[in-house]
């Protein structure tokens, strides 16, 4: 029987959640929801869902219907806010308590998040949300960034795929870990939903001729300010990684390797991660 996850968009129907200039965060949470699922669908798990369409339930049905469900794991998505605009920014993962493999999962979002650009803000405990207090398997909360922070938004949009695609294998490599599920080869960039699909260009009816290959790079970071940037890269540079500091779309993005085979991609993933690094695996095309 295959392990079974539970993903929760957060809010919806009569419930928009947070707004910010006309931004929904119920459309937000829905969208990434989708998106993960299909990955990890992809990947073998059994993915269900509290909602896929524009629908109102309330948390405690919400935890009702995935105890019913026998899932393995409850995700619940969200984006955050903030009384004021544009004065905080950042990832942060809630669960019941700090024990046990949400917390493992939990940390393993948010880190990975760290690599898209997102600022950690760390695992919080809310034993008092009802779907962390009243689902009766492992339960996340992750606020994907701030509804009202200009650059949080930003991240969300230009490095959605990236996002969705760090959110399912920061599940997937703790339940390996934990043994409970086998590691499979990753073709998530290919086949997942993530990076790849959309980065083949055909320029004439010749399908081979002017073929764009992709080239792949792990990034192991995002930031504002180039000195973090630069001293994450010297840091990768004195343990034989070969880093650099991508700074073409605004963000300083340090990042290892350009690789037109996704599998090398891979292999250089897992060093870094062995590593004890945050990685995401990004499309150069």
């Amino acid at each position: 029987m295959s392990y079974s996850i539970m993903i929760d968009a957060g809010h919806g129907g009569r419930d928009p959640g947070a707004v910010y200039n006309g931004r929904q965060e119920k459309d937000d949470t829905l969208r990434l929801a989708l998106a993960v699922g299909e990955i990890l669908q992809n990947r073998g798990i059994d993915v269900e869902y509290t909602r896929t369409t524009d629908v109102y339930e309330t948390p405690y049905e919400k935890a009702m219907e995935a105890n019913q469900s026998g899932a393995d794991l409850f995700l619940s998505i969200h984006r955050n806010s903030f009384p004021t605009d544009n004065e905080v920014s950042g990832v942060e993962a809630l669960v019941y308590d700090l024990s046990g493999l949400k917390l493992e999962i939990a940390e393993a979002l948010t880190e990975g998040l760290a690599a898209v650009g997102f600022e950690d803000l760390g695992v919080k405990a809310r034993p008092n949300l009802v779907v962390l207090k009243r689902t009766q398997m492992p339960a996340v909360l992750l606020e994907a960034g701030f509804i009202n922070s200009d650059t949080d938004n930003m991240l969300f949009d230009q490095n959605f795929d990236d996002i969705a695609l760090v959110i399912a294998e920061g599940i997937l490599d703790v339940l390996q870990r934990n043994g409970l599920v086998e590691e499979t080869d990753s073709d998530m960039g290919v086949n997942g939903g993530g990076i790849g699909d959309q980065n083949t260009v055909y320029e004439n009816d010749n399908e081979f001729e002017n073929q764009t290959v992709p080239e792949y790079r792990v990034q192991t970071g995002a930031f504002r300010n180039r000195s973090y940037a630069e001293r994450l890269r010297n840091e990768l540079l004195e343990q034989d990684f070969p880093a650099y500091v991508d700074d073409s779309d605004g963000f300083l993005r340090v990042q290892v390797g350009n690789y037109g085979n996704l599998d090398e991609a891979v292999d250089m993933e897992r060093r870094l991660k062995r590593a004890g690094y945050a990685t995401v695996i990004v499309s150069a095309v």
